[in-house]
């Protein structure tokens, strides 16, 4: 439908292209694919229950320092499949009686699945009531009900106390694309070619978009593209909004807007099929992941700077994974002789935490932290 409309109107933007390629009809969230072992790329909370076990630690500690509210609210944008979501639950969280856990994901076919794997209730037990009700209402929450999970297609429309946490989502959300040409700014649109195949082409960028681009990165060479990533700070700041009080958590690939124009854009701009690299973004689209390296800087005018920002690898560490690892080293090491289940998934969670904390791979990934309230 978008190559149709392309042909009757004319080029579009690179962001109206990647969300049609991703998000649209035919799109590849929508028809269901994405992270996992049997789908197209793994990221952290598909290595193992690992990294929920340490996500929950974190969602604990927050917890603890907001004082111990009853509900406490988690909402995780773009949730999947509910990898984290389970693992997190899995873990046992000292805030498990007061949990209410709100996965978000855009994609009907990713939501239904979700709900295979977790113990789905209506909203209205999460927003409302605990046993029910019209989640308009200003029925009040029945304490020590939790863990109490519900699904969402979007950020929900009213302030909690908790924790917003997104796992490798604004990488996925659609970005502008632009190139500095002979001292000023060209935006990389997408047409069709003869073929019917899409195409680049590059038009004068919009003076507004220029304007910006000239601010993030003046110097930027001939022939350097930028992302304009308005999609994922404004995804951010409406998921800071949802909190009168707690933190937004966000784990990605991410740089900086400067340090993107020096590198060629293919680099940051990468596709995923199959578990291995996929081909051009314009290339089939809908069969392949599109994903955007995180310009930090863009989200910080948006918002102000995180009061957190660090690599994966020390934030697992600092939220207690090196703990975890050697309990399960040392469970590996007295039962390894037996050789039963047990040995083996302290074996599992040993290797896990090498993953996660790779420094070449996983671990390099940033975790930015904006708080939210008192």
């Amino acid at each position: 439908m978008l190559v149709e409309r392309i042909r009757r109107f004319g080029p579009v933007r690179f962001d109206e292209f990647v969300d049609d390629a991703l998000y649209g009809e035919d799109g590849f969230f929508s028809t269901g694919r994405g992270a996992g072992r049997r789908a197209d790329f793994l990221t952290s909370p598909e290595v193992g229950p690992l990294f929920g076990a340490v996500v929950a630690r974190a969602i604990d500690a927050e917890w603890q320092r907001l004082g111990r509210p009853d509900p406490f609210v988690v909402v995780e944008g773009g949730a999947g499949r509910g990898a984290l979501a389970r693992s997190i639950l899995d873990a046992g969280p000292s805030c498990g009686g007061a949990l209410r856990y709100v996965c978000v994901e855009h994609s009907p076919v990713l939501r239904e699945r979700a709900a295979e794997r977790l113990p789905v209730e209506p909203p209205a037990n999460v927003f409302g009531a605990a046993g029910g009700g019209d989640p308009d209402a200003a029925s009040p929450f029945v304490p020590g009900e939790g863990p109490i999970v519900t699904v969402l297609s979007d950020l929900p429309a009213l302030k909690v106390t908790g924790v917003v946490v997104a796992n490798e989502l604004l990488d996925n959300l659609p970005f502008r694309l632009l190139e500095r040409r002979d001292g000023d700014w060209a935006e990389v649109l997408v047409g069709v070619g003869d073929d019917g195949a899409p195409v680049e082409v590059l038009a004068s960028a919009p003076s507004d978009a220029a304007a910006v681009a000239e601010q993030l990165v003046p110097t930027a060479a001939a022939g350097s593209r930028i992302p304009l990533q308005g999609s994922a700070a404004g995804w951010l700041r409406r998921a800071r909004a949802v909190l009168d009080r707690g933190r937004v958590v966000v784990v990605d690939f991410a740089s900086t807007t400067p340090a993107l124009a020096a590198r060629p854009w293919r680099e940051w701009v990468r596709t995923y099929r199959a578990h291995g690299p996929g081909g051009s973004p314009l290339e089939a689209p809908g069969s392949q992941d599109i994903t955007c390296e995180v310009a930090v800087d863009q989200l910080a005018a948006r918002l102000g700077p995180p009061a957190g920002d660090l690599s994966q690898a020390d934030w697992l560490r600092r939220h207690g994974l090196d703990q975890l690892v050697e309990a399960a080293r040392a469970d590996w090491h007295e039962r390894a002789h037996v050789g039963d289940l047990a040995a083996l998934a302290a074996r599992s969670r040993v290797g896990e935490g090498q993953a996660l904390c790779d420094p070449t791979g996983l671990g390099a990934f940033r975790v930015l932290e904006w708080v939210a309230g008192p």
